[in-house]
């Protein structure tokens, strides 16, 4: 158990107090950040293993993204899309020439650009495809985590993001993953209605599920046969997190809609983006989808520098090298807490084996107490996802940490 200080608690029971009690964090208060350090409010640095659910890919409070914000924040922050600006037609060619697709469309949360795709999912089943009127169909999967709308729970499996937010949104079918067969048995037999397949590459919040090689592609090329449009949720594999620019890239599928958010602002600000051909994004015409903050001047300017620090500074080839050499060391612990390692570039999991009377959220505990934060998911997984800019000399520490805190727990 952490030793809690006065002002620790002080922070604790504010939120407490006056907050929704929608989240359980570690009863760590945290009040600055450097490149893979955080450090609380006594003073105790930590290192961060979670990244803001790898929202801080580039570190904390990178100087270039930062000095973005700032410069930008002297001159104009918000207009509105009522108005143009000078700065979001030159962020939209950056990011045509960095993904290579015809045209973004800028939203803030990673909800809310998954619920963008799936706006524009319908649109083209109805207007290109040509799917009759209230009957287009999205395909998801089991596990699944795209956010907290309504529409978007109405999919997921888990009882406790899903229970009692009903009437459900209808229009959605979900089936297994890292199952092509089960896809390819939907769309032959619903292939006429079904506009999209909403995918995550890598499930995160599910424990880092990595699917098996050539899953994607296979779904890629059934979605291709059948007319339907593979539509990839790379708010968190995405921007080098798992050792490419996005994931789908490390099977060289290109899908029909990406959808970005978290770290192509390096967690400066809530940033989200969808991106598609013309032939999808231009069945959305003005007036029908929009943000009052989408695109907004900050916006552009710190998602700019975010991932040109993401190029300039080789973050997927780090992520690639650091997370082999994470899991290579990880799978030469043996431990009985350890049931399995698994993960791509430095989006790691282990799944913990209760023992001892000790879980996951007690290994968490353990090496908060020893200096590195990371969170549980679903009980028994832990994910492992430090800022890409960690340092390999860096990443062996942390790793000694982990080590260290799982062993003090088989005899505590």
């Amino acid at each position: 158990m952490i030793d809690l200080s006065d002002s620790t608690r002080q922070f604790i029971d504010l939120e407490e107090k006056y907050g929704a009690h929608n989240y359980h964090p570690l009863p760590v208060v945290l009040s600055r950040g450097k490149g893979c350090y955080v450090w609380d409010v006594d003073g105790k640095r930590y290192f961060d293993f979670l990244s803001a659910y790898s929202a801080v890919n580039q570190g904390h409070c990178h100087p270039r993204i930062v000095g973005a914000l700032k410069e930008q924040a002297e001159k104009l922050c918000l207009t509105s899309r009522a108005f143009y600006n000078d700065t979001l037609g030159p962020y939209e060619q950056f990011i045509h020439d960095y993904f290579g697709y015809d045209k973004i469309l800028p939203m803030n949360s990673g909800a809310e650009g998954v619920e963008t795709a799936l706006k524009l999912a319908r649109k083209w089943g109805y207007q290109r495809k040509g799917i009759p009127e209230e009957k287009a169909l999205i395909i998801t999967c089991e596990g699944n985590f795209h956010g907290r709308t309504i529409t978007i729970v109405s999919v997921s499996t888990d009882p406790e993001a899903r229970a009692d937010y009903g009437p459900y949104t209808p229009g959605f079918e979900v089936i297994p993953y890292n199952d092509p067969e089960a896809l390819a048995s939907v769309l032959a037999e619903k292939a006429d209605s079904i506009a999209g397949f909403l995918v995550e590459p890598i499930q995160g919040e599910a424990g880092v599920n990595v699917p098996n090689d050539g899953y994607l592609r296979t779904c890629f090329e059934l979605c291709k046969k059948h007319n339907v449009l593979f539509i990839a949720d790379e708010v968190q594999t995405g921007i080098a997190r798992t050792g490419r620019k996005l994931c789908c890239d490390h099977e060289g599928i290109r899908p029909d809609i990406v959808i970005l958010g978290k770290a192509i602002s390096g967690g400066v600000l809530p940033v989200s983006a969808v991106l598609a051909d013309d032939a999808i994004m231009l069945t959305i015409r003005s007036g029908q989808h929009g943000s009052t903050f989408g695109g907004f001047p900050l916006a552009c300017k710190v998602a700019t520098a975010a991932l040109e620090v993401v190029e300039e500074e080789k973050l997927a080839e780090k992520a690639e090298h650091l997370g082999n050499f994470f899991r290579e060391e990880m799978k030469l612990f043996e431990n009985p807490f350890i049931r399995q390692i698994r993960g791509k570039g430095l989006l790691n999991a282990i799944v913990i084996e209760p023992y001892n009377g000790r879980q996951a959220w007690d290994v968490c505990l353990k090496m908060a107490e020893n200096g590195l934060l990371a969170k549980p998911t679903h009980d028994h997984i832990i994910r492992f996802a430090p800022p890409l800019v960690i340092t390999q000399e860096e990443l062996k520490e942390a790793i000694d940490i982990i080590k260290k805190s799982i062993k003090s727990l088989e005899s505590d």
